[in-house]
């Protein structure tokens, strides 16, 4: 009687059933750090003295880009001005992919994070933030006598 109402792996089902679900709200899948996706795209990565922050904001201005460190939490908020234009009124789409309008990425960081030793660049669409480990943090040779 159960088999006519289960196919062989109810788990595989139900992983078909969440992709698509998520396909049909349009979410981003999952990975192994959480959901990816959004705008801009960010990579984090730690070197021993560092937490390092990309964001990769193409047609961006780098001055509409506003940085805030608040308790551990990294904040990228700006705006990315429209590609079409209202003069381009004859234009028809007929795909838009280039994302527009306000956006907002959040990084949680490392509780060693130095909240007074940041730096940040932006260079050929690329904003490089690179936040510095407080030096009690940091592994440090301890000789032996």
């Amino acid at each position: 009687m159960y088999r006519s109402l289960f196919s062989g792996d109810l788990f595989a089902d139900m992983d078909r059933l969440q992709r698509q679900l998520q396909q049909a709200l349009d979410m981003p899948s999952p990975s192994i750090r959480g959901f990816a996706g959004g705008f801009p795209a960010v990579n984090v990565g730690q070197t021993p003295s560092s937490t390092e922050v990309y964001a990769f904001v193409p047609g961006v201005d780098p001055a509409t880009i506003e940085i805030t460190l608040d308790r551990g939490v990294l904040t990228l908020t700006g705006e990315r001005a429209p590609a079409v234009t209202g003069s381009d009124a004859k234009l028809t789409l007929h795909s838009n992919e280039r994302f527009d309008g306000r956006f907002r990425r959040v990084v949680n960081l490392p509780d060693d994070s130095d909240p007074h030793a940041v730096s940040a660049a932006c260079r050929d669409g690329v904003l490089h933030v690179s936040v510095k480990r407080r030096e009690a943090a940091l592994p440090r040779r301890i000789e032996v006598q």
